[in-house]
């Protein structure tokens, strides 16, 4: 394997699945974050759970690119559904990402002056995981993922943002994560199983459904580095 991959996970239930397949694994500590260094499925991983929200998903991901050189960097985890048509269990893969709680001139007009304001996701990973996906058991879509800092449990709030970014999911860390590797000009993707819906949503849908849609994210994810790997990347 010719780069590490950083695998950034929200929360250690996430990160779970990812630290239980890995082998040789060493801990280092870096601004109160536990960080594991190891092989996955034959591929040199680094990988964390960062916290929830933006601003933790952040310093994770610029640590993750200056201390332990990380090629490429996944946010791996769960999301809520805002497209119609999608299920619990589903996954999706961004091909960018945006802030629903941030207004759009902030990152177009200023600092990092977006041509629009979302991060793409890099096309390279992209194309690797469209062909895993198309071997793989677990379905997977594809589209625009929205990042804010607030867990969206009624309908109004799924609504406004539907409306204003046609978003297929929702979560607290995503865009944080693309804004960090896009400054830094490092490969981003992000890969989030779906754990509610409109019809099917709140915390307690949530924890119901958090552990079983954190294994199938690094399933999809794991294709997805077999992938690489066997292309030699």
């Amino acid at each position: 394997m010719k780069q590490k991959i950083g695998i950034l996970c929200p929360s250690d239930s996430e990160a779970a699945p990812f630290l239980a397949d890995m082998e040789g694994v060493t801990e280092t500590r870096k601004a109160m974050l536990r960080f594991y260094e190891g092989t996955f499925h034959g591929v040199d991983v680094v990988t964390l759970f960062s916290g929830v929200c933006k601003v933790n998903a952040a310093l994770a991901t610029q640590i993750l690119i200056d201390s332990y050189q990380a090629g490429a960097v996944l946010n791996v985890g769960t999301a809520g559904a805002l497209a119609p048509g999608l299920s619990i269990f589903d996954t999706v893969i961004a091909t960018e990402a945006g802030y629903h709680d941030v207004s759009p001139e902030i990152l177009t007009e200023f600092h990092p002056w977006l041509p629009a304001p979302v991060f793409p996701s890099d096309a390279r990973l992209l194309a690797l995981a469209r062909q895993a996906a198309a071997r793989g058991e677990h379905p997977v879509v594809f589209g625009r993922m929205v990042t804010g800092e607030t867990f969206l449990a009624d309908e109004g709030g799924r609504e406004a943002i539907r409306a204003a970014w046609h978003p297929l999911s929702v979560d607290m860390e995503t865009a944080a994560v693309a804004h960090v590797c896009y400054v830094n000009q490092v490969p981003f993707l992000a890969v989030r199983t779906l754990t509610d819906t409109a019809d099917q949503r709140g915390a307690a849908c949530f924890e119901q459904n958090c552990d079983k849609a954190a294994w199938i994210a690094k399933e999809v994810t794991r294709t997805l580095l077999e992938t690489w790997r066997c292309q030699g990347l």
